[in-house]
């Protein structure tokens, strides 16, 4: 008689968690983005799962690969508050924060709010920005709240920041600081499509005429029903061995001879949110070590620093992070 193997006996077991209503949610969402969006399958589920584990994204990528696009529309999905700042050299805190106004009434300085207090905020161009403006993000990103005159403002759930970049224009940059790209959950690279789904977005782009993409778009979920369901991955089941496997995935960047800088027990964290999201995604109630692998290269390649000699020989981050994702011995 045939052995089962293990994963699929696992399957056979009735699940835990009732995932039927997150994964209708998230084929709903794939499937309005479907309308416009050709291709890019792993940066929309990367995007997905960062709202499901209540993440930020940065999103890497040269121009006119639909970063931007993609990133509002998937905002266009949920019914909840969308602002979209431009990043600039000239731009500064107070244009994103808001300001105090002197009220002539009541002889008060009122707060006014900026663009930054929304639920799904999109930065593009994030690296223009001088570093004052970068600095007054990093509360926001990280504590979801901001002090402005010495009284904290809350930012309202969900609150994600998407931001976009372009790696090959440096003229007028800034490079994002290490504190600031750990805010980051996820860094997505974004590939050229192939030549058939470019020929794809060639015939949607002229059979569209004069319809706006946006129109084509149609929000599928709440603000009440993102909190449920990032509620809910809190509850998917990572077994101890597993939680092993991320940690020593993480050890192995402080110690390793091509790294100057290795990752911090947020990327720990990070791994563990985004593969219990990426399960639930997939209908399971408990992670495998599948799921660590397949996020474990978008958390931890903007986490870590090559040395110098490394770099000039070549390597790249997530080379390195494959390297030692393949190193070290998965659970059985």
């Amino acid at each position: 008689m045939e052995e089962k193997e293990p994963q699929e006996d696992a399957l056979q077991f009735n699940q835990r968690i009732d995932l039927t209503k997150l994964q209708e949610a998230v084929s709903q969402i794939k499937s309005e983005l479907g309308k416009v969006i050709i291709g890019q399958q792993d940066m929309v589920e990367l995007l997905i799962i960062s709202i499901l584990a209540n993440g930020h994204s940065l999103i890497e990528g040269v121009p006119g690969v639909a970063k931007t696009v993609t990133a509002k529309l998937l905002a266009k999905t949920m019914n909840v508050d969308f602002s979209r700042i431009q990043f600039t050299p000239d731009l500064m805190p107070s244009d994103i924060l808001g300001t105090s106004i002197f009220n002539v009434k009541t002889s008060e300085f009122e707060f006014k709010k900026g663009p930054l207090f929304s639920n799904i905020i999109l930065i593009d161009e994030i690296n223009r920005a001088p570093a004052k403006t970068q600095a007054a993000l990093f509360e926001a990103m990280a504590e979801r709240q901001i002090t402005m005159d010495g009284t904290e403002y809350d930012m309202e759930p969900p609150f994600l920041v998407f931001a976009t970049q372009n790696p090959v224009e440096q003229e007028g940059t800034y490079r994002l600081p290490e504190a600031q790209l750990d805010r980051f959950l996820f860094k997505i690279n974004v590939q050229y499509p192939s030549l058939e789904e470019e020929i794809q977005i060639l015939e949607s782009k002229h059979e569209q005429k004069n319809t706006e993409v946006e129109d084509l778009i149609k929000a599928v979920l709440s603000a009440k029903q993102i909190a449920e369901y990032q509620n809910t991955i809190k509850e998917i089941i990572v077994e101890q061995n597993l939680l092993k496997y991320i940690a020593a995935i993480v050890d192995n960047t402080r110690s390793n001879a091509n790294l100057y800088l290795g990752a911090s027990p947020r990327a720990s964290i990070a791994i563990m949110d985004a593969s219990k999201a990426l399960a639930a995604i997939n209908g399971r109630d408990f992670i495998t070590p599948d799921d660590i692998k397949k996020v474990a290269g978008p958390i931890l390649g903007h986490r870590i620093i090559l040395t110098p000699e490394r770099e000039m020989e070549g390597l790249t981050a997530n080379q390195v992070v494959k390297q030692i994702v393949e190193s070290i011995e998965i659970p059985r």
